[in-house]
């Protein structure tokens, strides 16, 4: 068997984190969370994945496995797969890490070159206890002073050179791998045995069930449910297939719903793209 880290029991600053989570834990969570921090606990490397819908708190099972970790002295790298993922969790991290002295950073084009050298030499020398990047944190250039547990948020979307140095990070650290859907060779070495496997099946308390209609295009349903999204105060996501056409469905969207403010975005637009907004243009 080889060798990982057996991390300390709990602390009380472990208990402190937990207690201000803003929200009631559902079983699942509790469950997961036991089940993580006894694997931390043992001394074989943990490698388990955690299945759970988006929003079924798999980001709270990984920050309370980061700080467990932190407060043990060691090192943890989250590893996402793009960059507006990667803001997302340093804001969420920093904000409830906010009140320990815990150094959080991330790697990712949204950094100038400067700042990521920067943060490269504090990590290698320990003055940086969380990295939170993409594909950047598996770059040759990214040293570790003491790197103790690895998160992957959905394993699935990194390629097979990316996979390779994953399998063998599995061999010296900790790893945690957040999934809502994973690939079929991830859930069979769950099933096989190979990796421990956890589920959030539990829906936080308030939390309504996705309604899912199929059925031909019709514009009289399409104002109806933006409509109504729009009424109580929410946003809408409207998904089209070309971007060849997407302009056109973008008129057709502003005389349908003209009560709307209007958007459009798309892979092939620059990194700071021009929003259309009922006719103007305005460019972040």
């Amino acid at each position: 068997m080889v060798a990982g880290n057996t991390f300390s029991p709990d602390t009380p600053w472990q208990q402190e984190l937990e207690a201000s989570f803003p929200y009631v834990e559902t079983d699942d969570q509790l469950r997961v969370i036991t089940e993580v921090k006894g694997d931390m606990e043992r001394p074989r490397p943990m490698d388990r994945l955690i299945c759970g819908d988006v929003g079924y708190g798999k980001t709270e099972v990984a920050l309370r496995a980061t700080f467990k970790a932190v407060m043990d002295g060691r090192q943890v790298a989250l590893l996402v797969p793009t960059t507006v993922l990667a803001q997302q969790h340093f804001n969420t991290f920093r904000e409830r890490l906010a009140a320990f002295p815990v150094e959080v950073e991330m790697l990712s084009r949204f950094r100038t070159p400067q700042q990521q050298r920067d943060i490269l030499l504090r990590l290698a020398v320990g003055a940086v206890d969380i990295i939170i990047g993409t594909h950047r944190l598996i770059q040759d250039d990214v040293v570790f002073e003491d790197l103790g547990l690895l998160i992957i948020d959905e394993e699935q979307r990194f390629g097979v050179t990316h996979k390779e140095f994953l399998k063998k990070m599995r061999t010296e650290v900790d790893v945690l791998t957040l999934t809502a859907t994973p690939i079929p060779r991830t859930l069979y070495m769950a099933l096989t045995g190979v990796r421990d496997i956890s589920t959030i099946n539990t829906p936080p308390e308030e939390r309504l069930p996705v309604v899912t209609h199929v059925g031909p295009y019709s514009p009289r349903l399409v104002r109806q449910a933006i409509l109504r999204e729009l009424e109580r105060g929410g946003q809408v996501f409207f998904v089209h297939n070309r971007v060849q056409t997407i302009g056109a469905m973008r008129v057709h969207l502003e005389k349908l719903v003209p009560e709307a403010r209007l958007a459009i975005a798309h892979g092939q637009m620059d990194e700071k793209p021009a929003l259309y907004v009922h006719g103007a243009v305005y460019r972040r």
